[in-house]
């Protein structure tokens, strides 16, 4: 199983948005940029919503056959680990291997003193094309490299291997991921990653690092955009040279989690993937969500009622739902409107603070990661949720369409 040079993941939340994901697909297809659609939950949110894995399959199904969609698609077990990854197996042909916990751990000591001795030869001046500075590498450095992620990568062929067993050889796209971790991977400690990676026979299609800076759920890209331009372009290039060196899969390709809204860092990306002829892995991770609660606040009526409601709870709840996702979200609770000002607000006013667009004044990026994580309120309200979603379906797929269409794949693929 080949994955196609860009591939875009889509979450959803309540797997009631799968055809308007596609279309999105499908006016870009029109546009002559072909995308193919990877949906993605993860085991925490099936944990949440109360799902399972198999209903991912049954809504990417139903969108293809609906919409008649006549290319690939996939289903991702979203950051799965030996603990849970049987529950996937079944559903999904796209595993996202998750070894972040494993990082800053070490191998046994013979491990290490053996890929030290194995890749010896790089040890001097290391010049990559597409990188302007020459890499010194030393002996203490791969030690130091190998300390970090060799048990990781380890982890991820002990996990690779499980699910080939059960999959077969070839049957799956495989996803590494490194991402959900305290600091970034330097181009060259990527480059001996990928080395391990290659030692442990794991045919990753994508490899998804921590970069420089915050990418929060659904907001904007925090930190410095040359910083990570720079840091972006030399692992395209080590990626490339890593593929002929190690014998990786040829379409091997970075993947960037939390990638939705990452506006200030779609230009570079753009101009990067075109300069080095490469492919992209892009996760939205839950804007479709934020878009269904959007849409419902344009409804008006019932749906403003319930997106109003789904503020209050989560903002009376704010600790339970903020602890899991620390790590990816800056709230300031200061800057957060009280419940009777959300109360009052009509449809465009809510609509406003919600939508990620940066030149209006109304909009409130604490607003917006909060509802984020409320997406447990709107389980707990079972019927009445899905029955607002599909009393609006009309309005609501129109912005999840033109959320996906217009502010991400537009902006980095076109």
């Amino acid at each position: 199983m080949r994955l196609e040079k860009y591939s875009f993941g889509v979450g959803d939340r309540f797997a009631h948005q799968g055809k308007a994901q596609l279309n999105a697909m499908i006016k870009a297809k029109q546009l002559g940029i072909d995308i193919v659609p990877v949906w993605n939950k993860s085991y925490r949110e099936h944990s949440i919503v109360h799902t399972k894995p198999d209903s991912v399959r049954n809504e990417a199904d139903t969108a293809v056959k609906e919409l008649s969609w006549q290319n690939s698609y996939y289903v991702d077990a979203d950051h799965i680990n030996m603990s849970n990854v049987d529950a996937f197996v079944d559903a999904s042909d796209f595993f996202t291997i998750d070894v972040a916990d494993y990082i800053g751990k070490q191998s046994p000591a013979k491990d290490i003193e053996v890929f030290v001795e194995k890749y010896k030869k790089y040890i001097g001046t290391l010049n990559i094309e597409g990188i302007n500075e020459a890499i010194e590498i030393t002996e203490e450095l791969i030690t130091k490299i190998a300390s970090k992620v060799l048990l990781a990568v380890q982890q991820a062929g002990k996990l690779y291997r499980h699910i080939e067993s059960k999959k077969g050889n070839g049957d799956f796209v495989t996803e590494v991921s490194m991402d959900e971790t305290d600091l970034a991977q330097t181009p060259i400690e990527m480059f001996f990653i990928l080395a391990a990676i290659a030692d442990e026979n794991i045919p990753a299609q994508t490899i998804a690092p921590k970069f420089t800076g915050r990418f929060n759920k659904g907001v904007d890209y925090v930190g410095d955009v040359a910083q990570f331009e720079k840091e972006f372009n030399e692992d395209l290039a080590i990626i490339a040279f890593a593929i002929k060196e190690f014998g990786l899969p040829d379409n091997l390709k970075l993947s960037i989690h939390s990638g939705s809204d990452k506006f200030s860092i779609y230009a570079p990306i753009n101009k990067a993937i075109k300069k080095f002829n490469a492919g992209l892995h892009l996760k939205t991770a839950g804007t479709t969500w934020l878009e269904e609660i959007i849409g419902l606040a344009a409804a008006g009526e019932q749906g403003l009622e319930i997106a109003k409601n789904i503020y209050e709870n989560a903002y009376q709840r704010f600790d339970e739902l903020c602890g899991p996702y620390a790590t990816v979200i800056d709230i300031d609770k200061a800057k957060l409107p009280s419940i009777d000002e959300v109360n009052s607000w009509t449809s465009p006013q809510f609509k406003n603070a919600v939508t990620h667009n940066l030149s209006c004044p109304e909009y409130n990026l604490n607003v917006r990661q909060l509802l984020h994580v409320g997406y447990k309120v709107a389980s707990e309200m079972g019927n009445k949720y899905i029955d607002a979603l599909e009393k609006y379906e009309d309005i609501i797929a129109e912005h999840v369409t033109e959320n996906i269409f217009e502010r991400h794949i537009k902006q980095i693929f076109l």
